[in-house]
């Protein structure tokens, strides 16, 4: 993959992203698209971010630091800003990595309990900072992934939301894979509808819906997603 290649995919991908919104009704402004950098070659995310994408995703805690201090010093030599970089954590979060991922990160989007939320709370307290998050809903209800039920999540997002040092956003939610269009559509149109439920129920204005990935963003986008995590349709299939 060159650099000119990658710029061509993101150019797509952002005139993929204003045909849905304008099928939707909705402004290409309304949408955020975060690229998703894990294991990528740090050139092309020097690439990506000279075509002014600057919202960038990493899943793993340790690999995410490392990349952050590494872009810093490409973005430096390149001549480009490096105050620009708003990061996402998009991974699950392990309990024992909350102390490494507070204050690194402009958006974690994956918390996954009422225990991590707290320990989060915990230590955004020491450090005297908020931390931005999103919760994580297994919307799809597969074994294999994290997150609240569909349940519970109202209730737990107006405990958290009154966490000290934490900041609610939104929600998060993926499509199983593989899925058609209509149970995409449905499956994201139900983490909506628990956003609804989520701001009546807590008050909370809760404007964030992370929800949409390469394969499926456009039918997340028709149901209301904020912010997309794209990854292949930019930078093609990664290694192991």
């Amino acid at each position: 993959m060159t650099g000119s290649r990658v710029q061509e995919n993101l150019e797509r991908v952002r005139e993929r992203i204003d045909t849905a919104c304008a099928r939707a009704g909705r402004t290409p402004r309304s949408v955020k698209l975060v690229a998703v950098s894990k294991r990528i070659p740090l050139p092309l995310l020097v690439d990506v971010c000279q075509a002014g994408q600057w919202d960038l995703g990493e899943n793993r805690v340790q690999d995410a630091l490392d990349r952050q201090a590494e872009l810093s010093v490409a973005l430096t030599e390149a001549g480009l800003p490096t105050d620009r970089v708003v990061w996402h954590f998009i991974g699950h979060l392990q309990g024992n990595k909350v102390g490494r991922v507070g204050g690194n990160f402009d958006l974690l989007h994956g918390v996954d309990s009422v225990k991590l939320a707290q320990r989060l709370s915990r230590t955004a307290e020491e450090g005297n900072r908020t931390e931005r998050i999103l919760l994580e809903v297994n919307i799809s209800r597969e074994k294999q992934k994290h997150g609240f039920t569909p349940e519970e999540v109202v209730e737990a997002a107006a405990n958290i939301g009154a966490l000290p040092g934490l900041e609610l956003g939104g929600l998060m939610g993926m499509g199983r894979f593989g899925a058609t269009e209509t149970e995409l559509r449905k499956t994201f149109a139900s983490l909506r509808e628990l956003a609804g439920a989520a701001r009546k129920f807590s008050g909370l204005s809760l404007p964030e819906l992370s929800m949409g990935m390469s394969g499926d963003f456009e039918e997340a986008i028709a149901e209301g997603s904020t912010l997309i995590r794209v990854g292949g349709a930019i930078f093609g299939e990664r290694s192991v």
